[in-house]
């Protein structure tokens, strides 16, 4: 099981990551590139509150 942290860590990085893709698609015109990132971004934000919840419970 991953530590709180690790998953806060790897949630803000997915979120980076899905920036810096959503914005390439915007720029390219690329939907599929925008939507990718999108759902990359929405995905570390969710790991990064799985994470705040894991530091709460104290796992």
């Amino acid at each position: 099981m991953k530590s709180s942290r690790q998953d806060k860590t790897e949630g803000k990085l997915h979120e980076v990551k899905g920036s810096i893709k959503e914005i390439a698609g915007k720029v390219t015109r690329n939907r599929k590139l925008e939507r990718k990132g999108k759902r990359e971004k929405k995905a570390g934000k969710l790991q990064e509150k799985v994470g705040q919840v894991k530091k709460v419970l104290g796992k």
